[in-house]
């Protein structure tokens, strides 16, 4: 598994399903064209971008082409890396016919072409940054965002402190938090966040 700091945007949970397997890595989907109107999707995208960079990775047709023109006006000043798959002929194993430009998307593509392209766009062998370790299910229970009556409550004020969707999944936020944090600063957030909350 290639480890990588940045988000990953993709089209879809297929295209997620199979990065998964590939890469570690907070990893997006768009959920085609539902981007457009998706606020908050979007402006989770431009933190992303604006932590530690984006990495787009959507298929290779005429809509992953509008997708990721898309992302890059909601990241403009961000580090942007731009993957690109081939334009393979085919269909999905789990459609029943191809797609409208008889092309294979991400999810169809073979783990050797994928590692393919993410070496040509400079992604792998990028120098990584060391965290102490990573947040886990147990750190979100022990500091009440899981597991507790409170915990939604709590979920939904923290992310609102860090300016992020105020409606994520426990599994979701610690996704996220992973991807904006070290272990250290996470739990220093929750500190300045419970003050903060004290004080109102």
């Amino acid at each position: 598994m290639i480890r990588l700091e940045s988000a990953v945007i993709v089209e879809g949970k297929y295209d997620k399903i199979t990065l998964q397997n590939i890469i570690d890595a907070l990893i997006i989907p768009t959920d085609g064209f539902s981007i457009f109107k998706d606020k908050d999707k979007c402006r989770l995208i431009k933190r992303l971008a604006e932590k530690n960079g984006i990495i787009v990775m959507t298929d290779s047709d005429s809509a992953g082409t509008l997708i990721r023109a898309h992302i890059k006006n909601i990241a403009a000043g961000c580090e942007i890396t731009n993957v690109y798959v081939p334009r393979l002929k085919g269909k999905e194993k789990r459609k029943t016919k191809a797609g409208k430009e008889g092309l294979l998307g991400v999810e169809g593509m073979e783990k050797e072409i994928i590692l393919d392209a993410l070496k040509k766009s400079g992604v792998i062998g990028e120098i990584q940054k060391q965290r102490s370790r990573k947040i886990t299910k147990t750190d979100m229970f022990s500091l009440g965002f899981s597991g507790c009556e409170a915990a939604s409550e709590n979920r939904r004020s923290f992310l609102k402190h860090l300016d992020l969707p105020e409606g994520l999944t426990p599994n979701a936020m610690l996704d996220i938090i992973n991807t904006f944090f070290t272990y250290e600063d996470f739990v220093s957030e929750v500190s300045k966040w419970r003050l903060e909350a004290d004080k109102k």
